[in-house]
């Protein structure tokens, strides 16, 4: 029943068309509908929708039908919804009233629609971050560093030898089974982040601090990685701990200062040691060749006497069995090569039995050439090398020196001269 029909009286007795409580005039030639009314009436609107269904619907007992193509229409549509899309990079994993039942790989899948059977897409290839120590915020969809926020409350920790430490790190994680992250699991974020806090403080708890600062880094964050990956399998959380990174290992700010002049020192002794170590290196080898040298040179000598022994007793035998054999003329080879022997190693006097009362004598030098200045040219028609003879003159034997013989090369005299 129409609420306000034109020019027929209101629900409430009030033959006015503005209500009870009146109304604004009506414009010339308004109305509802009319040039400037107030629009549609509501009435009209759900006439309108009525008469297009029953326009749809066909008449004459017919709109069971019409029911059945509608009902038949909407159970497609409700069957073309169990169709979905997984990405590469996702697993579809298919619960049957709220149960695993099974996956799905990428593309376009179908299960059966809601409420009999439903399907979750989560991202199994890609890396996951979860920073301990500090907080980074989030600019938008990307990740960016503005300024991080320390929380004391988790990169403090103690120790092997007594000591706080201030970490800050990060562990990067994928699902490796999408199945248990969904299913054994509430928050699994959540339970990376304390089981690789607690096992960066079991960790840190058994190495001392300087090698935490320094050359122990790597093997801490494989230790880590190592446990928490253990814990995660233990809970069967279906997650793969990729890499754990620490970002910051430092003392507390407070006696940070202190802790560098420590390090400093220790870079020092290190320097120090290494040079002694150069040094010592460079030492020992050669020491130890001089060592070998002198035993080989003793061990060389000892086989050359040993040698010259057996050689000299050897010839000793052979001069004996000769001497047994000819006993003359191995005696006179004996003086002759003893003779040659000495006179070999002893300077040689030329005496002139000319002279009388005077012993003069020239001595040589190894090549028979005499010992002192270079003698003078020799005279014109005399030929070269040949050695100037000198005879003294009669009356000079007394005079006021004796003057030398001179002798040919080869040590032969030129007059009458004894050895």
């Amino acid at each position: 029943m129409p609420w306000n029909t034109p020019g027929g009286p209101s629900p409430w007795g009030n033959p006015r068309p503005g209500g009870p409580w009146g109304g604004p005039p009506q414009p010339p030639g308004g109305g509802p509908g009319g040039p400037g009314g107030r629009g549609p009436d509501l009435d009209d609107l759900i006439r309108q929708a009525q008469e297009a269904v029953r326009r749809f619907l066909p008449r004459r007992g017919g709109g069971g039908r019409g029911v059945a193509l509608l009902a038949l229409a909407l159970v497609a549509l409700w069957g073309a919804s169990g169709f979905y899309r997984v990405q590469p990079d996702e697993l579809g994993i298919v619960m049957r009233f709220g149960a695993y039942n099974r996956w799905a790989g990428p593309g376009l899948n179908y299960h059966i629609p809601w409420p009999i059977e439903s399907v979750t897409t989560p991202s199994v290839t890609r890396i996951n971050r979860v920073d301990i120590g500090f907080r980074a915020p989030l600019d938008g969809p990307v990740q960016r560093v503005q300024r991080q926020t320390d929380v004391r409350e988790e990169s403090l920790m103690l120790t092997g030898d007594e000591n706080i430490i201030d970490i800050d790190f990060a562990v990067f994680w994928r699902i490796r089974d999408a199945a248990e992250f969904l299913f054994n699991t509430r928050n699994p974020e959540i339970t990376v982040k304390s089981a690789a806090e607690s096992v960066m403080r079991e960790v840190i708890g058994r190495t001392p601090i300087q090698p935490a600062l320094t050359e122990a880094r790597g093997q801490i964050e494989e230790q880590v990685r190592q446990g928490t990956q253990a814990i995660m399998d233990q809970y069967g959380a279906g997650v793969l701990i990729t890499q754990v990174q620490m970002l910051k290992s430092d003392p507390p700010a407070e006696v940070i200062d202190a802790f560098r002049d420590v390090q400093r020192a220790g870079a020092d002794r290190e320097r120090l040691r290494n040079e002694a170590e150069a040094y010592r290196n460079s030492i020992l080898p050669e020491a130890r060749g001089n060592a070998q040298r002198l035993i080989e040179e003793a061990e060389a000598f000892r086989e050359s006497q040993i040698a010259r022994a057996r050689g000299e007793s050897q010839r000793f035998l052979s001069v004996l069995s000769a001497y047994q054999a000819a006993r003359d003329i191995t005696v006179r080879r004996m003086y002759l090569e003893t003779m040659e022997e000495i006179l070999r190693r002893n300077p040689t006097m030329l005496v002139d039995d000319r002279l009388q009362g005077i012993v003069p004598f020239l001595p040589l030098g190894e090549a028979g050439r005499p010992l002192g200045p270079a003698p003078a040219a020799p005279p014109a028609g005399r030929p070269p090398g040949t050695p100037q003879v000198s005879v003294p003159a009669a009356g000079q034997a007394t005079g006021g020196g004796a003057q030398p013989s001179s002798f040919l090369p080869g040590g032969r005299p030129t007059g009458g001269l004894s050895r």
